[in-house]
């Protein structure tokens, strides 16, 4: 990278001269990433290449459009998080198709825009799969990321992880699972909380809250704040 203002055309012509083998992609897919339109850089690269290139909102508009996973999850480090707009931010997420590129935008670009808080409730009653799991990727994002939260803007989300546990889909139950992991490591009032939902979901009838419950129940009775 060797422009001052790398563009797109200077972004993807660097990811395409550092792709890994096809073997290297190929064994991506047993993690469960979508491998059709990826270059197969690892996570540490495309960090390096982020601080090369900088922010640069408008790009990272553009690398997202592009479609290719490795572009997207750069967008999602050089978006500018304050430039987000509504229609932005449910453009990304009508387009995931990987759970590391949902997991990369709401963590790295999402959590820190002025609108993160607005979007979990409404995601999460959308029925794709991958705008379901960016609501509680996002939660899990917050809960991590966001010092300043109130507890009560984390009680308000419980019920959205109680309505969704019953998800079956597996990329929706593992981020229903971390978001309600992440509230319950944050301090003692949440970690109670977070305890008392995952013991009324254990028993529920649905394979997957009894997941989802007795998942988180081993991670915070271990981890007591």
């Amino acid at each position: 990278m060797t422009s001052a203002t790398p563009s797109v055309d200077d972004c993807m012509a660097w990811l395409h001269s550092h792709a890994p083998t096809p073997a290297d992609v190929q064994g991506m897919a047993r993690f469960g990433m979508a491998v059709d339109r990826r270059i197969g850089l690892s996570i540490p690269t495309l960090r390096g290449l982020a601080k090369a290139a900088r922010r640069d909102h408008q790009r990272a508009l553009a690398l997202w459009d592009t479609g290719i996973a490795d572009a997207q999850i750069l967008a999602a480090f050089t978006a500018e998080p304050a430039a987000f707009t509504q229609a932005q931010m449910d453009h990304w997420v009508s387009t995931m198709d990987s759970w590391d590129v949902c997991d990369q935008a709401c963590t790295n670009a999402f959590a820190a825009s002025p609108l993160a808080w607005q979007q979990p409730a409404r995601w999460a009653a959308r029925p794709e799969e991958f705008v379901r799991r960016a609501a509680f990727a996002l939660i899990a994002a917050l809960a991590v990321h966001d010092k300043k939260a109130s507890d009560d803007a984390f009680v308000a989300t419980l019920p959205l992880i109680e309505a969704a546990a019953g998800d079956e889909r597996n990329f929706v139950r593992k981020a229903v699972n971390w978001a309600l992991r992440q509230i319950g490591k944050r301090n003692a009032r949440l970690h109670a909380a977070a305890v008392a939902l995952a013991q009324s979901l254990r028993e529920q009838t649905s394979r997957s809250a009894r997941w989802i419950a007795n998942d988180a129940l081993r991670e915070l009775n271990a981890r007591r704040p």
